[in-house]
């Protein structure tokens, strides 16, 4: 995400130069990771509904350009709110299963006030193109298991420390899936849900950071937060 769908590390996280990316021609043998994966699944099907509060940091050219704050909600099936806190206080957007649309509303406070925009428009996609239905955690979940098992992995990089596991993936982006990548995720083993995730090119410039935190699990959130 956003998705649609998160204090700030210091750029000094760069990767060494890849030697480059090719599609793997039998299941990956990172079984490390896919083990995670699994279990980031598993514990995922348990979850019907979840909020947390996400900052988004995305960048040009190796610098900072773009940041956002907002609070992220999602209820099966498919049902997304996403809350802004900066730089829009008080807009949100609503998308629900297999619809088409994204509904805006400028303004929280007047909510009779909306806007509707194609899924595909580019005024309700993140500054890296990503649409608001890729944003959810079972989309992150079902990317890494794509890449798992069609991306041959690189270099090893796989670290456990007290309730935190980080591990980098080999990718080709989450939105088109065209472009080579890679991806360091941190998650929590007390929800094995991703706390931060960093993306960048194959030669290590920083291209999106996503830092998630407060995560609220089955509380449970009423139909009417994603009525339009």
């Amino acid at each position: 995400m956003i998705k649609g769908f998160s204090i700030l590390f210091i750029l000094s996280l760069y990767l060494p130069p890849a030697v480059g990316l090719t599609l793997a021609s039998e299941p990956s043998k990172e079984n490390r990771i896919l083990a995670v994966v699994e279990k980031m699944e598993a514990a995922f099907k348990e979850v019907k509904d979840y909020t947390c509060e996400v900052e988004q940091i995305f960048y040009k050219d190796g610098a900072e350009d773009q940041r956002y704050r907002f609070k992220f909600h999602f209820k099966r099936e498919k049902k997304i709110r996403v809350d802004f806190s900066s730089p829009y206080p008080g807009l949100t957007l609503l998308f629900e299963g297999n619809n088409k649309e994204v509904t805006l509303i400028p303004f929280r406070l007047f909510s009779l006030l909306k806007l509707h925009y194609s899924l595909e428009d580019p005024r309700v996609r993140t500054p890296a193109g990503q649409r608001i239905d890729q944003t959810d955690m079972g989309y992150f979940i079902d990317f890494l298991f794509r890449n798992l098992r069609n991306v041959q992995q690189g270099e090893d990089e796989y670290q456990e420390e007290g309730e935190k596991i980080r591990f980098l993936l080999w990718a080709l982006d989450y939105i088109g899936e065209k472009t080579p990548e890679k991806y360091r995720i941190t998650l929590s083993k007390r929800n094995w849900l991703p706390v931060r995730i960093e993306r960048y090119t194959l030669d290590g410039k920083p291209l999106e950071v996503s830092i998630i935190q407060d995560y609220t699990i089955n509380t449970p959130l009423e139909d009417n937060l994603f009525v339009p």
